[in-house]
């Protein structure tokens, strides 16, 4: 069975087409506002969106707490539908952190979990061990964001881990073609720009910044559209300027949102 087919009948997807990378809300003092970030959530649910990412690197992670993090997962799962998976970002720099990041999020209702390895990317198979069994039983998807931490996760150690599949965020359409052709399990891309080579080349779905302000163009790219695709562009490296930032002035244009950041 080659790789496209194993994908096609594997039982372990998470889900399948296009999800968003929720940015998090926060009210003007700078305090995370669950019910906003929810209602958002919702909203893009209804326009399509088959998967919320909540405390992610779009979400500004690294600036939330515990309880915070915890907090954003619960307030977006009540207020999307029961089929939707709500996914929390557990990525951390060390075993302790992602594991108790991970624990922490399933207890507040997360339906799975993705996270970015250690910098170094050294004991892949223990840091990913340590998650699942953090995660237990709840799908676990390894994140190669060698942006945020170097070198991410090797398209040869995938198979190996005990994941159930890969966001990639490398932007590499080398890459993308390289984890397509060779590793069985679910393959989301991470960068709005390939999309109309994603999604007609069989990759599992996205996870994308840019479908917080971009949603049906998102869904039209990664359907194969090339004109969605080119209508991106524009988005894309704006976007890509300042990730959080950029987001949340066309949410503050578009429905009104705090377009307070922690971090950009």
């Amino acid at each position: 069975m080659d790789a496209a087919a194993g994908r096609s009948a594997s039982g372990t997807e998470v889900f399948r087409g296009v999800g968003v990378a929720l940015v998090t809300i926060f009210d003007e003092g700078g305090e995370i506002d669950p019910a906003a970030t929810g209602k958002l959530a919702r909203d893009l649910v209804e326009r399509g969106m088959r998967a919320v990412v909540v405390a992610g690197t779009t979400g500004e992670a690294a600036t939330l707490s515990g309880p915070e993090r915890a907090a954003l997962v619960a307030g977006v799962r009540a207020a999307v539908p029961e089929g939707t998976p709500v996914i929390a970002g557990t990525g951390a720099p060390s075993v302790r952190q992602a594991t108790a990041f991970t624990r922490e999020a399933v207890t507040a209702g997360a339906d799975a979990v993705l996270a970015w390895p250690p910098p170094g990317s050294r004991d892949l198979a223990g840091y990913y061990g340590a998650v699942a069994a953090a995660a237990a039983g709840h799908p676990v998807l390894a994140y190669h964001f060698p942006a945020v931490s170097a070198p991410g996760v090797p398209v040869d150690a995938l198979a190996s881990l005990p994941v159930a599949g890969q966001k990639d965020s490398s932007a590499s359409p080398d890459r993308l073609l390289d984890e397509l052709a060779r590793y069985p399990g679910a393959t989301y891309v991470g960068s709005s720009a390939l999309l109309a080579l994603a999604g007609p080349m069989g990759a599992t779905g996205a996870i994308l910044a840019l479908a917080n302000t971009e949603p049906e163009r998102c869904l039209a790219a990664f359907g194969g559209d090339p004109a969605a695709q080119r209508a991106l562009a524009g988005p894309h490296l704006a976007m890509k300027a300042n990730v959080p930032v950029m987001l949340k002035r066309g949410l503050a244009a578009s429905h009104g949102l705090s377009p307070v950041t922690r971090i950009g």
